[in-house]
């Protein structure tokens, strides 16, 4: 990552599919101010005195902090998640979510986490900061498979190892733009009761997707399986830092008296960052208030805009490249059906001399996939981020990237199409 940043610098004047990062065109500098104000005056209608307002809006707050209650409302109306507010812990982004939870769950040397591969690098690079072995469970072609997480299970229970928890993004994952089908979201609750075996789902994406959505894993859960954790980096804006943990798994202390898992995360972030600021969480509050409880309604104009990027690539990708012709160089696409990300398969290895040449000659950045990789795997794939750009510069973009690999296909000492279909 540190190298992408050094070749935007150098190169400012590229077309970058590298960031996953929200569309600006929707930011409003003066909606954050509206947003706070609807809050504190919902909180004057509750009842709360001027000093308590001061206090809520100024001070430390609580640990697991103060807009609990109108998340559980938006994941009840927007998700199907009845999860009550005791089970909720407001995060510094979903990123100290995951921190949080890996470090209440892999207590013992001998438990290993389970990561669908590719696969977001905050998960691995949490469990690397904790000393937390990872088993990667590579998707196939058509995404997961259940029966590989299994053998996972396995296999780690053979070297005499425990399966803690499994990661995974079901939704327009990140870096690969798939998505689990509704039938592999059932085999993985069922194998995950079998197996007495966690879920960390991450849902980033689902309320910025066009079009219904598959229900999320915690809204299947029905035995407490499932640690979900959300953001509204995508659907309120990323510089709140607010995420949230959904942990209603019963567990016992040494005394034998029972809590759930949301207070034990809750201990550890009192350690880790106190509290999530509070001005952050009222700019979300009011997000939410302002629909009624509900995701921001902005979130329909946002899912729509990423569908139409979404589209706007795939079209350009076609264009640029016929079927026979990509069949013909060994090219290939996934067609996902919301998110910020898909995948493109490459006949050559798309390693960072490849990405400085694509900078350099042709004024494009991508992401090489083997970041996202805890093991080998994804030299000859790239990701493409397309959630920063408009239609206009996605086509522009998605034409420097087409002579960029035909000019790499055609390069001296270049290696042959690759077997195999689209990925």
């Amino acid at each position: 990552m540190n190298f992408l940043n050094e070749i935007t610098g150098r190169f400012p004047d590229v077309v970058s599919f590298a960031p996953g990062r929200p569309y600006e065109e929707f930011f409003d500098k003066d909606e954050i101010l509206e947003h706070i104000r609807r809050y504190l005056d919902h909180l004057a209608a509750g009842g709360a005195s001027d000093e308590a307002i001061r206090t809520a809006l100024y001070q430390y707050g609580p640990t697991a902090d103060q807009i609990r209650e109108l998340i559980s409302d938006s994941l009840r109306a927007d998700e199907g998640i009845d999860a009550p507010p005791g089970a909720i812990v407001v995060t510094v982004g979903a990123q100290e979510g995951m921190l949080l939870a890996l470090r209440a769950l892999f207590a013992d040397p001998g438990d290993v986490l389970l990561v669908a591969s590719p696969c977001y690098v905050g998960i691995t690079g949490a469990a690397s900061l904790l000393g937390v072995p990872v088993h990667p469970v590579e998707e196939r072609a058509d995404g997961l498979d259940v029966a590989d997480v299994e053998a996972a299970v396995l296999a780690e229970r053979a070297r005499g190892r425990r399966p803690r928890a499994f990661y995974v993004v079901p939704d327009h994952s990140n870096p690969s733009g798939n998505t689990m089908s509704r039938r592999a979201r059932e085999e993985l609750l069922e194998l995950a009761a079998r197996h007495d075996l966690l879920i960390l789902e991450d849902s980033p994406y689902r309320l910025v997707s066009p079009g219904v959505q598959l229900p999320t894993l915690k809204s299947m859960d029905h035995a407490r399986r499932v640690i979900h954790l959300g953001s509204y980096s995508k659907s309120v804006f990323p510089s709140a830092r607010v995420g949230f943990v959904v942990a209603d798994q019963p567990v016992r202390d040494p005394s034998g008296a029972e809590s759930l898992l949301a207070d034990e995360l809750a201990k550890i972030k009192s350690m880790v960052t106190v509290n999530t600021p509070a001005l952050s969480q009222a700019a979300v509050a009011g997000a939410l208030l302002a629909c009624g409880g509900r995701s921001p309604s902005a979130t329909r104009c946002l899912a729509k805009h990423y569908g139409e990027a979404l589209r706007v690539t795939l079209e350009q990708l076609d264009r640029h490249f016929p079927e026979d012709v990509r069949d013909r160089l060994g090219i290939g696409w996934n067609r996902p059906s919301g998110g910020f990300f898909l995948t493109v398969r490459v006949p050559f290895p798309a390693d960072n001399a490849a990405l400085l040449r694509s900078a350099e000659d042709h004024g494009v950045i991508w992401t090489p996939m083997a970041y996202f990789y805890p093991g080998p795997g994804g030299e000859r794939s790239i990701r493409l981020s397309f959630s920063y750009l408009s239609p206009a510069e996605i086509e522009d973009g998605i034409a420097r990237l087409a002579a960029f690999l035909h000019a790499e296909i055609e390069r001296p000492g270049a290696t042959g199409p690759t077997s195999g279909r689209d990925t």
